[in-house]
């Protein structure tokens, strides 16, 4: 059996993923996947902090650190679904039945810090990172903080951090279980 080898192209907004076998006989195959969703990384944790030159400008206890990549298409119908999502997902045990994956953030009266992570959508063009994808920061400004506002909104606002968009950041955590999940608004079509 002779091996695959995969090849990538990244022309403009799209991902093309073409795999070729070298065996003469097989047909050259190559299946495209568009790169359109905001995503969002979530680590329950025990505590988390976000750092901005050397001081502490967000911390929470025990709840979601959600690191947030907006696509450049990203609309508010992606934002709905990343808040709507990251607010129900049930990754906290439940003590009085003894289930491990039934309670939310919310249930828990819990809390979530936000945190800007554009490097979410970066690929590898040979070893240098390609951001291409991802909402240009004039853009992207107010749209995360329109998402800070809709996770306020939807839920206890004392409740929701966030960390400084555009900063460098040094942000710490304990990770409970470990437990990471990543979500995305739209899947490949």
């Amino acid at each position: 059996m002779m091996p695959l080898q995969t090849q990538s192209l990244w022309p403009c907004r799209f991902a093309c993923v073409g795999l070729h076998n070298n065996n003469r006989r097989s047909r050259t195959s190559a299946t495209t996947v568009r790169v359109r969703a905001m995503r969002a990384v979530v680590q329950r944790v025990e505590s988390a902090s976000v750092e901005v030159e050397g001081r502490i400008v967000s911390e929470i206890g025990p709840g979601l650190l959600v690191l947030v990549g907006i696509h450049d298409s990203d609309t508010e119908s992606d934002a709905d679904y990343i808040c709507r999502k990251v607010l129900n997902m049930r990754l906290f045990p439940n003590e009085d039945t003894g289930k491990a994956w039934d309670h939310s953030v919310v249930q828990k009266n819990y809390q979530v810090l936000l945190v800007s992570q554009f490097t979410l959508y970066g690929f590898l063009k040979g070893n240098k990172p390609d951001f291409h994808v991802a909402m240009a920061p004039q853009r992207a400004k107010p749209f995360y903080a329109s998402l800070v506002d809709r996770f306020r909104n939807a839920y206890n606002s004392d409740a929701i951090k966030d960390g400084v968009f555009g900063a460098m950041m040094k942000v710490n955590l304990v990770n409970d279980g470990p437990v990471t999940m990543q979500l995305d608004s739209q899947s490949p079509k």
